[in-house]
């Protein structure tokens, strides 16, 4: 009789707490605003022109670089955001016109939720859904007259470096991979996140993403916090430099919110990437940061250890952000370029 007294009372202050936590504002987070102004005026690439698509009846705005004096139909790499990007940052749109440059179509795309995409609510991170998306992206470069349907490369950077992986397990029409200081073994990755915030901040998160989970179900608006922020702050990424990294990429967007959905520490993982990566058919390139605070620079290991010899790994001595501009921006153009061409 005692048990079930304790049982009994156990049950109804977990209740009071999911009821609290849900329909009282009793979570608030303070927002951390990114200055995206810049003095530069970033002209559109004539190589460039706006394209969309769409999914479940929600349509996906894109971007599709041609290369000029190109022959019938050219190769296309298909360019996938990293968490909570957007098409318009600066982290897509440089790699983007140098493979023009070099020969090749371009696709970019917001996921549904972000950016010009549609999708509600907002800011919400869905990895099941964004596997759809580049399914859908992967089908419209097919459908084109002036692009090789069998000459489709996938290219993702961190939050997306593993969907490559997964598609090409699963589509071995595939012709090749890039995987970008990704995060792709969620164990190894896991760690990481511990190693830098603590089980303390992760309970802080779990409170709010069950706050974001029961207001869906109930049909209310939803919860939110910043993707980025300052050490210390409640945010989905606030190691060291990252609020800066974001900032820094983001100059001249007008897309971008520095917001997410807190259910997405909840949402399901769909297909593991290193599981996956046994059923890869195409080669595959790797390139990891060796100082990465994001995602781990051992996250690429497994999956590459189950590709084999179809698995290229070049590794830079520097963090999750420096790849994306600058000295080694320049290095990974090159290197990617040499790796696409040989395929």
């Amino acid at each position: 009789m005692a048990f079930l007294t304790g049982l009994g009372i156990f049950i109804g202050l977990i209740l009071l707490y999911l009821i609290v936590i849900i329909f009282f504002p009793v979570l608030s987070v303070p927002e951390q605003p990114i200055d995206m102004k810049t003095e530069e005026k970033r002209e559109v690439p004539k190589s460039r022109q706006d394209v969309e698509f769409s999914v479940d009846g929600e349509i996906i705005r894109a971007w599709l670089y041609l290369p000029e004096n190109a022959p019938e139909k050219v190769p296309c790499i298909v360019m996938s955001q990293g968490f909570g990007g957007t098409k318009d940052s600066v982290v897509l749109d440089p790699y983007a016109q140098r493979f023009t440059e070099a020969g090749f179509a371009v696709l970019t795309y917001d996921f549904r939720h972000f950016g010009e995409s549609d999708g509600e609510p907002r800011q919400l991170f869905d990895i099941v859904k964004q596997y759809n998306d580049l399914r859908a992206a992967i089908n419209y470069a097919r459908g084109r007259n002036d692009i090789d349907p069998e000459k489709i490369f996938l290219w993702g950077t961190s939050a997306s470096g593993g969907y490559g992986l997964v598609i090409a397990a699963e589509d071995h029409d595939i012709a090749g991979v890039i995987a970008q200081c990704p995060g792709i073994d969620h164990d190894v990755d896991s760690k990481l996140f511990f190693e830098n915030y603590g089980i303390g901040h992760f309970l802080r998160l779990f409170v709010h993403a069950q706050r974001d989970k029961g207001r869906s179900r109930f049909g209310l608006s939803p919860h939110r916090y910043p993707i980025v922020g300052k050490p210390g702050t409640m945010a989905m990424l606030s190691a060291p430099g990252a609020f800066e990294g974001y900032a820094n990429l983001l100059k001249g967007s007008e897309t971008f919110k520095n917001e997410v959905c807190a259910r997405a520490l909840l949402m399901a993982h769909g297909p593991d990437p290193v599981e996956s990566s046994a059923e890869v058919k195409c080669p595959v390139l790797f390139l990891v940061c060796d100082h990465d605070n994001l995602a781990s620079p051992d996250s690429y290991k497994r999956a590459a250890d189950a590709l084999g010899k179809k698995a290229k790994v070049v590794s830079y001595p520097i963090g999750h952000f420096d790849i994306y501009v600058g000295e080694y921006l320049e290095k990974a153009v090159a290197e990617k370029i040499d790796f696409l061409k040989k395929i």
